[in-house]
Formats: structure tokens, C-alpha cells, sequence
């Protein structure tokens, strides 16, 4: 039988680690990823691709970021003919836990959406929307903290890991997807 000091142990300890693991929000399925991307009704595709180790080379020294698998999946939303853009959902650690961004590119590789679907560090470490659409229609060179992109205060690494995603998934893209197309 536990005494009250086992007890109050007990309950202590889970206290302490139900809220830590309670942490995170997912906020969209793929299937809503898309639609944010596309719009309702598009078709989506999906674009694998498989990186050379050239292209693997290239894409680092673009975007400045490690790429960690030569396999690699875009999607290509279309409204009939007609490519309305490609997306990416781009996953990473900030700190010591795990975010997903939806990335969508133009049909030229633009950056014109960047929404978190999911993010397991404190809330207050998140990326707002708002300075997410200040990286829209940015060249990759332009996605760097302190080269015409602030920070944010309290959450550098988060802004900092959202910028290599939007950065890599760009330089896929063109390597993997535009100069094929082109």
C-alpha cells in the first residue's frame, strides 16, 4: 500500500511531464495542407524527387542548409491544365523539438506561402503568421536573419529553422524540379 509520500511523488512526477509532453499543436492535416496551397478542388499530385550527389552539393551551397535524404517529395497542384504551384511539407527540429511547414512555390519557384502545420516547442517560440508573409516572393539569398529579415525576439531559432526550410525546399526546387522542366 503507498504512503502519502509515495503518492505525492507520484503525482508530482506526473504533473511534471504530462504538461512537457502535451506540448505541441498540430494545426492541419496534409489534406488541409493542400487545399491552403491549392485552394479547394485542385488536383495534387505527387513530385518525388531524387537528388543526385551533385545536386545534393549544389542545393547546400544554395541554401546554406544540410540536406539529409537524396529522396525528396514535392506536390504539383493543378486546376485542369494549368499548374497552380508545388508544395513541399518540409519537417525539422527548432531546438529540441519538431516543426512542419507547408512551403508552396509559384510555378517558377517563388515562395508564396510558408504556414506552420505543426509545432512542438513552446507557443511563444512560434513564427507568426505575419512575419512568415514578410518572406513571400523572396530570392533564396534574401532568407537570411539579419540580411533584410529580422528576427524575432524570444524565438531566433524557430525563425531561424523556418528560413533554412523555406531556403531548402527552394533550392530543390530549382536543381530538382525547375531545370528539368526548363
Amino acid at each position: 500500500m503507498p504512503t502519502w509520500k509515495t503518492t505525492l511523488i507520484a503525482a508530482l512526477f506526473t504533473t511534471c511531464l504530462v504538461p512537457a509532453a502535451g506540448l505541441g499543436t498540430v494545426y492541419y492535416s496534409k489534406e488541409e495542407a493542400f487545399a491552403l496551397a491549392f485552394g479547394e478542388g485542385a488536383t495534387v499530385e505527387p513530385v518525388p524527387v531524387f537528388l543526385s550527389e551533385a545536386q545534393v552539393t549544389e542545393i547546400e551551397r544554395l541554401a546554406k542548409v544540410k540536406v539529409d535524404s537524396q529522396l525528396f517529395n514535392f506536390h504539383v497542384g493543378k486546376r485542369g491544365d494549368k499548374v497552380l504551384g508545388y508544395a513541399a511539407i518540409e519537417s525539422h527540429v527548432v531546438r529540441t523539438q519538431p516543426e512542419t511547414l507547408l512551403v508552396v512555390l509559384s510555378p517558377q519557384g517563388e515562395l508564396t506561402r510558408l504556414e506552420v502545420l505543426a509545432f512542438h516547442e513552446p507557443p511563444e517560440y512560434q513564427p507568426s503568421a505575419r512575419w512568415m508573409e514578410r518572406l513571400y516572393r523572396r530570392a533564396i539569398p534574401d532568407l537570411f536573419l539579419n540580411q533584410g529579415i529580422d528576427g524575432i525576439a524570444g524565438a531566433t531559432l524557430s525563425s531561424r529553422a523556418s528560413l533554412d526550410g523555406a531556403r531548402k525546399v527552394m533550392a530543390i526546387y530549382r536543381l530538382a524540379i525547375h531545370e528539368e522542366k526548363g
